[in-house]
């Protein structure tokens, strides 16, 4: 990094692990589908918004956990962690919404 960009480096690198995740469970777990168009751990911008539509007021808490946490996914994937193919958001950011209050 140093030499790179000038910056100066006082201690150990930090590095993310990497593990091997079953994108199916999690999808299934988490929103309650089971998706068979799983793309390196991707889905499909479209089918979000063609499977988690807006939720009526009767709706049950879980229906619209699952709606809001789609919402922030295309918000993710829209402004804040653009994917460069442009119609895939990457199911990580879920797990980071899993206690998200």
């Amino acid at each position: 990094m140093q030499l790179q960009l000038g910056l100066p480096v006082d201690g150990s690198a930090l590095i993310e692990s990497v593990q091997s995740t079953d994108w199916g469970a999690v999808c299934y777990d988490l929103l309650g589908v089971i998706l068979n168009n799983i793309y390196e751990g991707r889905i499909e911008m479209s089918w979000l918004r063609d499977t988690f539509s807006e939720p009526r007021n009767d709706s049950t808490e879980v229906k619209r956990i699952r709606y809001a946490w789609t919402y922030i996914l295309k918000m993710i994937r829209g402004y804040l962690m653009p994917d460069l193919s442009r119609n895939l958001v990457h199911l990580r950011w879920l797990l980071k919404l899993i206690d998200f209050r």
